[in-house]
């Protein structure tokens, strides 16, 4: 296993939620972690909070200059290098077939796919020098159908079968490709998505609680610990690991 002490990361939608979560749990471990994300304000509160070891830059990941910034600041925050890229940035984007529009789902495939994979090429001549991980966000929403989430479900989809293509894609160089499969959990998307408050938003999610085999939702740390497990995990790549509680199972414990 690949000590993660010293690493130098870049994790995607490092502002908030699983991003946040991530880069904390990887510079507790010692790990230099470059946080990115569109809205300068939190992430820049989140970089101040952890302390020296992260470092935060702003930018979309949709835009090409920006990935070039973000590459550029991971590689001198890491003293010159980059061992790890997290692509954890995304929308999401919901409603019934009959009301999607075309402009918001190029956006979602935008941010959710095209992106990540052209981020990915921005950062792999670093990733080929340091024989690095690369980590996609996959989501539960590939294995169990919820009306009305089509487009998020299929830019999730795509990311998950995006993994075993760069995977063997990349192997030859060494450098490793997984996806973390997450279940229920709650962060900052799953507000935005329904345009709830906080309080609302969270009821919902919890409202799955019974869907999920072990009775409950996860926690950021539970899926930060899972990108851990790929980081270090020297002779894993190409794998989707759901981290879900079980809801993909498709039981009730009502």
């Amino acid at each position: 296993m690949r000590p993660v002490e010293a690493m130098s990361v870049l994790v995607t939608g490092g502002g908030s939620g699983l991003g946040e979560g991530i880069a904390r749990h990887l510079c507790g471990l010692g790990a230099r972690v470059t946080i990115s994300g569109r809205r300068a304000e939190p992430l820049h509160a989140v970089a101040e909070s952890i302390g020296e070891s992260a470092c935060a830059v702003v930018g979309d990941v949709t835009d090409a200059a920006d990935r070039a910034a973000m590459v550029e600041a991971a590689v001198a925050h890491g003293g010159g290098r980059l061992d790890v890229l997290v692509n954890n940035a995304g929308n999401m984007y919901r409603g019934p077939l009959a009301d999607l529009e075309a402009e918001q789902l190029h956006a979602v495939f935008d941010s959710n796919v095209i992106g990540p994979m052209l981020l990915t090429q921005a950062a792999l001549e670093h990733l080929r020098a340091s024989r690095g991980a690369v980590i996609f966000m996959g989501s539960v929403h590939s294995q169990r159908a919820f009306p009305g989430a089509s487009p998020y479900a299929a830019t999730k989809g795509a990311v998950e079968t995006l993994t075993g293509v760069l995977a063997a894609e990349l192997g030859p160089d060494q450098v490793r490709v997984s996806c973390v499969r997450p279940g229920g959990v709650f962060t900052e998307i799953n507000q935005r998505a329904g345009l709830f408050d906080e309080e609302t938003a969270r009821a919902r999610l919890e409202s799955l609680a019974p869907a999920h085999a072990l009775g409950r939702i996860g926690t950021v740390t539970e899926i930060a610990e899972a990108v851990e497990y790929l980081i270090r995990a020297e002779w894993t790549t190409g794998s989707i690991l759901t981290v879900d509680g079980g809801l993909g199972l498709g039981v009730t414990n009502a």
